[in-house]
């Protein structure tokens, strides 16, 4: 449920306003699938060119640009997401396929030009550092909602603020995390995670909304190492929906061939 590309894709999706009373009496879980409807299924399909901004620790820093491409397979199920980086040089090139399933684990695979090395991610390894950065693989995709119980913990007039315990606490690094989800877009705004003593180890933060052919969409995010001090920036350009994006794009032949025309920005203003 992150606002990765939430967030690394999180900047490519949200659904439209709702002010009905009705939104009032939501649950727990219907917020977190709203939520998640939100962060990742506006349109059909989407697409998006995300500048990446790596600080460690120490500050040093480290860049990254790549393109964000999405399709739906099925409304509010499988999709499948293709990232390819074109800057800077040493990462020009690879390619990160993910055939994300709601019904099991998702498959990804990474192809490294360098080595000319297609490398299937496994799934335990979904919470590690993708390309280097504070976002996990996971990130780029989503959590599946159904890891994790979710709880209501409290609501205002800007927010519902909900607590997610996961069902499998030995197959992620973190004991809860809290989720701060806005009223009106449903969109995650933040997210705390936690240890067992309760200490913050990391946070994710919507930093830009936009509408983007009528969809409430994240244009800059922020995650946080809080252990390390270090953070990762991404800033989401030339966002559109509803290209027509057909099914072989996301094959595993794009991982060291994906077609240009797809990568290539929007015309128009």
């Amino acid at each position: 449920m992150l606002p990765r590309i939430v967030l690394l894709a999180a900047g490519l999706a949200a659904l439209a306003p709702v002010t009905s009373p009705a939104q009032d009496e939501l649950d727990a879980d219907a917020i977190v699938a709203r939520a998640n409807l939100a962060s990742y299924y506006a349109g059909a399909d989407g697409r998006s060119e995300a500048r990446m901004r790596i600080i460690d620790g120490q500050g040093r820093e480290q860049r990254r640009q790549f393109t964000v491409l999405r399709r739906n397979v099925e409304a509010g199920g499988d999709q499948q997401f293709l990232v390819v980086f074109s800057q800077p040089s040493d990462v020009r090139g690879t390619t990160f396929l993910v055939h994300k399933h709601v019904q099991r684990d998702d498959d990804r695979w990474l192809y490294l030009p360098g080595l000319d090395l297609v490398k299937r991610i496994a799934a335990g390894d979904k919470r590690t550092s993708f390309v280097g950065s504070h976002y996990y693989y996971e990130d780029v995709s989503g959590r599946n909602p159904g890891e994790d119980t979710h709880v209501l913990a409290g609501q205002d007039e800007q927010a519902y603020e909900l607590v997610h315990t996961p069902k499998d606490p030995a197959s992620v690094e973190f004991a809860e995390y809290t989720t701060w989800i806005d009223r009106a877009t449903f969109l995650p705004m933040r997210i705390e995670y936690r240890d067992e003593r309760g200490q913050a180890i990391r946070r994710v933060e919507v930093k830009k909304v936009e509408q983007v052919q009528g969809h409430p969409t994240v244009t800059a995010s922020r995650i946080t190492d809080v252990v390390s001090g270090g953070y990762t920036d991404v800033q989401f350009r030339y966002i559109a929906y509803d290209l027509g994006m057909p099914d072989e794009l996301f094959g595993e032949r794009s991982l060291r061939n994906p077609a240009s025309e797809w990568l290539e920005r929007p015309s128009g203003p």
